[in-house]
């Protein structure tokens, strides 16, 4: 697949000199720009510094690349690690050599890196340089600023409309993390599925502040990607160019039959948005989730699954419709943009439902391993996914109470409570066959119910006598057996 790629730099109208940097290497599919702070040209070191050690570590480790196979996920996690451990490696260089400078000490830089390797992109980032994606049309943002102003909004305290009134106001540019000011940093990472046809765009704070998502997507939509970077720098400058900008665009070429793999990968976004379990999530936080899960399709009449067996998966239906059942009985039935199971990330007991297709369609499956495994990786998004949980199951129990609380309230008026239930006996017969015969005393009237399970016999013979009893049940399950017989049921 030829990737196509071009970037561009300019100081602004209010800077002196210009601390952005960016980094192409067409041989390793590398892209990384990085917006240097510190003053007195350390910021220009200090991103400078970033970009190379990024390249000279990736590029020690391109054997990785080459052994790519994109149908394991332990190949995924290698390529995330050493993208990771790069701006670690960027990290300790600069704190290092800000060390060995007293005038540069606090020096650090923002990173966004992309790395595609197949079908896949890669990236690393910390500090609030951002990379937005544009898919069929439609801008994504595929990084999370690290800001105060945004930490802020991500943890509920402020709204984005507050926060210009809020004494944080002055603070708005304030980082969270970057890169070299200490020695280690936390780095996010996201793995993600590309499409021919996507296109990138890798910028610093200078240029996106003056854009809306109309802007990114027109510009990116444009044939001659050459001029793309200066557009986007003229944009900047014309609204007020106030600090540094840089735009560094990718784009895929496109091919018309990935057209229907990009409508998939959309639904299942979308269907992912609409859950209660990931309401409220971010496009590169469902990106993780769906990375994160597998597909599977059933078929009609199949079991999926059978309760008292292990657990330990969410499913979530894309298509098709399956039954849910307990003991025989239909529980609920479940469409698509529904899901089940939600209980199974939390709880290692059985199952204790029976999930039964009843059509063909397919299901994405996320195992209680792998959602463990996002909680332990990013924090922000574990808060967001276990309190979306907790009011899912409060829910829940709020709905069963209900419930409860309404079946009491006809039992009062019928003039009966559940005491007036007991339930007694239960006999096996000293036969091959297994018998199960419960009686349940109301007040006012009795009721017998007979279940019988038979192994293969040639005869049958269920001979009942009784009397005043209001109503018999009578139930077998048999293989083979050439008659069965039921008599003198008097006054049922």
């Amino acid at each position: 697949m030829e990737i196509k790629y071009w970037a561009a730099t300019d100081v602004g109208r209010k800077r002196a000199h210009n601390e952005d940097n960016f980094l192409v290497d067409k041989n390793l599919n590398l892209f990384v720009v990085a917006d240097g702070m510190g003053g007195h040209a350390s910021g220009e070191v200090a991103s400078a510094v970033a970009v190379q050690t990024i390249r000279d570590v990736i590029f020690a480790e391109r054997a990785l690349l080459d052994a790519f196979e994109e149908d394991d996920p332990g190949a995924h996690i290698e390529i995330s690690t050493v993208l990771e451990y790069a701006v670690h490696a960027a990290c300790a260089a600069i704190f290092r050599k800000a060390q060995q400078e007293p005038e540069k000490r606090g020096m650090g830089t923002t990173v966004v890196s992309l790395m595609l390797v197949g079908n896949r992109g890669f990236i690393a980032y910390v500090g609030d340089s951002r990379i937005y994606l544009l898919r069929n049309g439609t801008v994504y943002p595929l990084t999370e600023d690290h800001s105060l102003m945004n930490e802020l909004i991500r943890s509920g305290k402020l709204n984005a409309e507050e926060f210009a009134g809020s004494p944080y106001a002055n603070f708005k540019n304030a980082m969270t993390r970057a890169v070299g000011v200490h020695e280690h940093v936390e780095v996010d990472i996201l793995d993600f599925e590309v499409l021919p046809g996507d296109s990138f765009l890798l910028c610093s704070d200078g240029l996106y502040e003056y854009l809306e998502g109309s802007d990114i997507a027109a510009n990116l939509a444009l044939s001659d990607i050459e001029d793309i970077p200066g557009r986007f720098i003229d944009l900047a400058n014309c609204r007020g160019g106030k600090d540094n900008i840089t735009a560094l665009v990718v784009q895929l070429p496109h091919l018309p039959e990935t057209t229907g793999r990009a409508r998939e990968l959309n639904f299942t976004i979308e269907t992912l948005r609409r859950l209660p379990l990931t309401r409220q999530l971010s496009y590169q936080q469902l990106c993780k989730i769906m990375t994160a899960s597998r597909m599977r399709p059933f078929e009609r009449h199949e079991v999926i699954s059978r309760e008292g067996t292990p657990g330990g998966e969410l499913s979530v239906i894309l298509e098709g419709t399956i039954r849910l059942s307990r003991e025989g009985r239909e529980y609920a039935t479940m469409h698509a943009s529904q899901h089940f199971g939600e209980m199974d990330l939390v709880d290692t007991g059985d199952r204790t439902l029976t999930a039964t297709a009843l059509s063909d369609g397919r299901m994405l499956v996320i195992e209680r391993r792998d959602f463990y495994d996002i909680l332990h990786r990013d924090t922000h998004l574990a808060v967001k996914l276990l309190w979306n949980l907790n009011q899912e199951l409060s829910a829940r129990l709020l709905e069963s109470t209900d419930g409860l609380l309404k079946l009491r309230s006809q039992l009062a008026g019928q003039g009966l409570d559940a005491n007036d239930f007991e339930e007694v006996d239960e006999v096996e017969p000293d036969t091959d066959e297994t018998a199960e015969i419960t009686q349940v005393k109301k007040r006012g009237f009795t009721e017998v119910e007979i279940e019988v399970d038979l192994d293969p016999v040639d005869e049958v013979e269920v001979d009942v006598e009784v009397e005043d009893v209001d109503e018999v049940d009578v139930e077998v399950e048999v293989e083979d057996v050439e008659e069965i017989e039921v008599s003198e049921l008097e006054e049922v």
